[in-house]
């Protein structure tokens, strides 16, 4: 069985996104598409990415426009069948309800606070904090407007989890193994931690693709996962 990770394939071309694709997919359920390999090569790398397994893509492009223009990227991206497709919780109501209309085959997720965010960096934009307050009230916004799922920081996953139900797909990047440095992630959390605080999919990207062998990172981290849950 695999894990509920996605790993994330920020890639600096096709052929090394495709090839840790390829070495992953064994033990992980979802493979995430960011927005420069997507600007960089187009709708052919989730072909490539994908390849012949039937792995999860994970199109991970934060859509946030007027509703007009996201129903329409919406709907152009949808022959590409991705499991999940991310808007910006911040474009409102109205934008996020014209994806999930765009996409019925698609979960849209709703992205509501950046992981990059820092405390400081909310109140310099304006938002309203302390962050799991601002999440919350994203989170409680996109699922009202349709959203099927919502990304947040592992920190705020069991205050979203209490704000929507069990429902809702909640998927948590600034996700680090236990010893591996935070990068620019700002409200990070364990594997383990996450899963524990209500995450069902967790967005993983250099301590699997920055490894050695990024198939053997992931099998590693997938086998963690199973024992911190207590199966085989």
């Amino acid at each position: 069985m695999t894990a509920p990770i996605a790993v994330a394939l920020d890639a600096p071309d096709l052929e090394t996104a495709a090839r840790w694709a390829t070495l992953v997919t064994p033990h992980v359920s979802t493979v995430k598409v960011g927005l420069e390999l997507y600007l960089r090569y187009g709708p052919d790398v989730v072909a490539s990415v994908r390849g012949a397994s039937r792995v999860q893509v994970f199109l991970d492009l934060k859509l946030h426009d007027i509703p007009a223009t996201v129903r329409g990227a919406a709907r152009a991206v949808a022959r590409l069948k991705p499991s999940y497709l991310t808007v910006h919780a911040a474009g409102g109501p109205a934008m996020i309800r014209a994806a999930v209309e765009a996409v019925p085959a698609t979960r849209i997720a709703a992205v509501t606070v950046l992981t990059s965010l820092s405390e400081a960096d909310l109140t310099a934009l304006g938002l309203a904090g302390p962050a799991p307050d601002a999440v919350r009230r994203l989170a409680a916004l996109a699922v009202e407007a349709g959203a099927q799922a919502l990304v947040c920081s592992p920190q705020e996953a069991a205050a979203v989890r209490t704000e929507v139900g069990p429902d809702i797909t909640l998927i948590t990047p600034g996700v680090r193994p236990a010893g591996s440095a935070n990068q620019d992630q700002a409200r990070v959390a364990t594997p383990e931690d996450a899963l524990a605080a209500g995450a069902d999919l967790l967005v993983i990207g250099r301590p699997i693709t920055a490894a050695p062998d990024p198939g053997a990172a992931a099998a590693a981290i997938a086998a963690a996962l199973r024992k911190s849950a207590g199966t085989t």
